[in-house]
């Protein structure tokens, strides 16, 4: 997922570019200078990368090294272990639910007090 900004004529409009298969889907968002727009471009940016204001919980690599993807267990340990809800509020729109609950089954980091605590968190808050 990206998005693409397209000039058409004066304006600058956004697209939310997908692929579904062997298709590569646009879909419109609207113009850039749109606050929803604008938003949702600030938000899909921060869920690519561990924001700065973070860095405390990541005291030992440089956030430049860490992979969202690659590193999502680490990622996903961290803020759960030493976080705040600022930190899981930003975690729970990189990760799904679904794999935050696996890294809580197999983790040897997060101390079994976390782990029982988040465990009912999410039973308790899945949607």
């Amino acid at each position: 997922m990206s998005i693409a900004i397209k000039e058409i004529g004066k304006g600058k409009y956004a697209y939310l570019v997908t692929r579904e298969g062997q298709r590569v889907v646009h879909k419109y968002l609207g113009p850039i200078d749109s606050p929803k727009v604008f938003k949702f471009m600030r938000e899909s940016q921060e869920t690519k990368k561990v924001p700065e204001h973070f860095r405390s919980l990541f005291w030992d690599t440089s956030l430049a090294n860490i992979n969202i993807k690659k590193n999502a267990r680490y990622i996903i340990e961290r803020v759960l272990e030493l976080g705040d809800m600022e930190a899981l509020n930003w975690m729970q729109k990189v990760y799904t639910v679904q794999a935050i609950l696996e890294v809580l089954t197999v983790s040897r980091v997060i101390s079994e007090k976390s782990k029982n605590f988040w465990e009912i968190w999410f039973e308790n808050n899945a949607i």
